[in-house]
């Protein structure tokens, strides 16, 4: 388990930075309009570049967080993440499976 990146929220979802050893980018988690029922509730961009998506999950203990699929051409597979409440702010949590 690592924190590949810190957050906070926001009026239009999430700012903050990733952090792995082929990235380091301020980045936004922004809700959108979802489209159908297995659409993302978010998109993650970084500048114009698109990273990813999110879809909002409840824990077995109730707690909200946001499940994260990133992609990155420099990425040998996308990286699945989850965003959780930590500390005052949001820490982007990546666990190898």
């Amino acid at each position: 388990m690592a924190i590949i990146g810190t957050f906070t929220r926001d009026e239009n979802g999430f700012t903050g930075t990733i952090k792995t050893l082929t990235l380091n980018v301020k980045a936004q988690i922004k809700k959108v309009e979802v489209a159908s029922e297995k659409a993302p509730d978010y998109r993650i961009t970084a500048g114009s570049v698109e990273l990813g998506a999110g879809w909002t999950k409840t824990s077995n203990n109730g707690r909200e967080y946001v499940s994260v699929k990133l992609d990155d051409p420099s990425f040998p597979a996308p990286v699945f993440a989850s965003l959780v409440e930590q500390d005052g702010g949001f820490g982007l949590i990546w666990t190898r499976s």
